[in-house]
């Protein structure tokens, strides 16, 4: 019986404090990636350690950080030779825009990663997160919305049963 008690509590809790598996980043790996670009000699180099700074940003925790990395990204996304980095930088910009809290950008972006690779296992799988969490706001939103309602219909009818 504990046992059941404590999953539906767990699947509440996972219910409204997102629950999903994308990892975090913290202000050390930050600062790491952060050497490294002032340290990378090559232009290659350069271009990778950013892309690995671009990466750590959008999963940081810092919304000033995840900010800063979706600036990044959406600058060095038309500099970008290949479909594989192209690919790499919308699903992170996807991961920026889903941390901002702006999933409809977030899912668009994907459905352009999918277009370049449609059986990438790790944007399906953020698409799917997405569009979860679209629809937990939207249930959300319509129990606050009925909340609204009722509270409107029972202050009338409190405010009709007094008059009589």
């Amino acid at each position: 019986m504990d046992a059941k008690i404590s999953k539906f509590f767990e699947s509440v809790g996972s219910f409204f404090c997102g629950g999903d598996s994308i990892p975090w980043c913290d202000r050390d790996i930050i600062a790491g990636c952060e050497r490294e670009v002032a340290q990378a000699g090559s232009a290659e180099h350069r271009t990778e350690s950013l892309t690995r700074l671009s990466w750590a940003l959008v999963h940081s925790r810092q919304p000033e950080d995840v900010n800063r990395g979706i600036g990044m990204l959406e600058a060095s996304l038309d500099g970008s030779n290949s479909s594989s980095q192209i690919r790499e930088k919308l699903y992170l910009l996807a991961v920026g825009y889903y941390r901002s809290g702006d999933y409809s950008k977030s899912r668009q972006l994907l459905d352009r990663c999918l277009e370049i690779a449609p059986d990438w296992r790790q944007a399906l799988t953020l698409k799917k997160v997405v569009e979860d969490r679209i629809t937990k706001d939207g249930v959300i939103g319509v129990g606050i919305a009925a909340t609204a309602v009722g509270l409107l219909v029972g202050g009338v009818a409190a405010a009709l049963a007094r008059k009589k």
